[in-house]
């Protein structure tokens, strides 16, 4: 077995050395062929089909015969054919993965040193393989959409370029060829690919389906909703035929409130995540010390209890505590013989009374994550420590706290991931729609909420405000795994 390895790893380099120049040269021409000065899409009757369409003169002067699969879109935001928006929307997406893929496989090629066990090679192929794919699909989807086109307008008023024959046949090729030189390096490397390992375990692929269909019904055919964000959206023309309009429900938020908005939520979001979690560690630190097992369990409940509180019934208890004329509080401060304070008009006390009633609501469900971490500690620890004289204050210190590092992590990157995303039912269950409070307790969600309730027909702007959410939790977590990574590769998420 050893022989035939070693032969292999002798002969590699000689025997598959052309191949990795092809698939240089397949990558190279891939992403060459994306670059805008190619034409995808082509323009063959200018006069029928802009007649079909029924644009005005002033429109057709700004519109040009050939466009690319990156510059499509514009073609249908200055002609206004929303039709045609969601589908050139798709290949935009694909194709623009297909070019990232190929970039990475590119990388991860210089870059296969790095990684453990000879597999650098392996990463490489798989990203150019599903680059290639994705590839095939953007030029085939181009076929398709050009198809689609002149079945609408009844002619043939699209015609493909170069562009998408030369892809089909390059990622096809490259694609094959990847195949073969990752057949050869799995032998190196042993490893056996998906179809293998579907063999072997196919039961337990199995046992996935629920899984997958269950993500694909709620968490991924809804993703089809992000387009709404470029879309100025009517109920006549539906989702996918509504006019396309770039990047304009992005300037409108940027020229209106989404810095203020940005500001608050991420600053709340941060109080609650590490004022949360430190109380929250700080109360199973002390729960797991009660020796008393009665009144261990009675100081668990009444920590934890308030989380079941319903937003609904919160919002009246902060009515009935902070209201001006008959509030607990004013009455208590009128008894002193102060004036009243007007909670509801003045926006200084909201920031420090929403965080007070975020804890008071949450700490104790967090704080059960951190108890079983706790619970699940050797004792043999605690008892070396005894041992050795070290007191109770010194156990918490250099054993419990440490052990507890990696549960914060992975709850923290948790958090992160979703730091735009406000408490909305908080937010808006104590403030309302009290305008004179927006200014300290405007977040995102209510945000959204409102010009989407208020205005029925700003679907558009709602999703282009849900997207930058998405899209900043999505780097931020990113980024916080990389550094957690470089520092403790073992805490990451991955």
């Amino acid at each position: 077995m050893t022989a035939p390895i070693a032969m292999t790893r002798r002969t590699r380099p000689n025997a598959d050395g052309r191949k990795l120049i092809a698939l240089g040269l397949c990558a190279a021409l891939i992403l060459t062929l994306y670059v805008p000065v190619f034409p995808w899409f082509q323009v063959a009757d200018q006069d029928a089909l802009y007649g079909a369409m029924g644009l005005k003169a002033s429109v057709i002067k700004k519109l040009t015969p050939d466009h690319s699969v990156l510059t499509f879109l514009s073609f249908v935001e200055t002609s206004k054919q929303g039709v045609l928006g969601f589908w050139a929307f798709l290949l935009l997406i694909v194709s623009a993965a297909a070019i990232v893929l190929c970039l990475l496989s590119v990388f991860t090629y210089f870059r296969r040193r790095r990684v453990p066990e000879g597999k650098g090679m392996l990463r490489a192929y798989s990203f150019f393989q599903k680059g290639m794919l994705l590839s095939f699909l953007s030029a085939a989807g181009t076929m398709g959409l050009i198809l689609f086109a002149n079945g609408h307008y009844g002619l043939r008023g699209f015609m493909p370029g170069i562009a998408p024959i030369l892809t089909l046949a390059v990622s096809l090729v490259g694609y094959g060829i990847s195949k073969r030189l990752e057949k050869a390096e799995r032998i190196i490397c042993r490893e056996h690919g998906f179809v293998e390992e579907f063999r072997r375990n196919w039961v337990l692929f199995l046992f996935l389906v629920p899984c997958f269909v269950f993500f694909l019904i709620n968490n991924y055919l809804p993703m089809a909703g992000v387009y709404f964000a470029f879309t100025q959206f009517n109920f006549r023309d539906h989702l996918f035929a509504s006019p396309f309009v770039g990047f304009k429900n992005f300037e409108f938020l940027v020229r209106s409130e989404i810095l203020h908005l940005t500001q608050n939520t991420i600053l709340y979001n941060i109080v609650f995540i590490v004022v949360g979690n430190v109380l929250q560690i700080f109360f199973a630190i002390l729960i797991s010390h009660v020796t008393n097992k009665r009144l261990r369990k009675i100081s668990q409940t009444m920590i934890f209890m308030p989380y079941f509180v319903s937003y609904v019934i919160l919002r009246v208890l902060v009515f009935n505590m902070f209201e001006y004329e008959v509030g607990l509080v004013n009455n208590f401060v009128t008894s002193l013989g102060m004036q009243r304070i007007d909670f509801y008009n003045t926006p200084g006390y909201w920031p420090w009374l929403i965080t007070a009633f975020y804890l008071w609501k949450n700490v104790g469900y967090g704080m059960v994550v951190y108890l079983a971490t706790i619970t699940g500690i050797s004792t043999e620890y605690y008892e070396a420590a005894q041992i050795d004289g070290a007191n109770i204050y010194q156990q918490i210190r250099y054993i419990t706290i440490p052990l507890l590092k990696p549960t914060f992590i992975i709850l923290l990157l948790y958090a992160l991931g979703g730091i735009m995303k406000g408490q909305f039912e908080l937010f808006y269950q104590l403030v309302g729609n009290n305008g004179t409070l927006f200014n300290a307790t405007d977040i995102f969600d209510t945000y959204v909420y409102r010009i989407t309730t208020t205005q029925p027909l700003s679907m558009g702007l709602g999703t282009a405000a849900g997207l930058f959410q998405s899209l900043f939790g999505f780097i931020v977590i990113m980024v916080t795994n990389v550094c957690i990574k470089h520092k403790n590769p073992e805490y990451a998420l991955f």
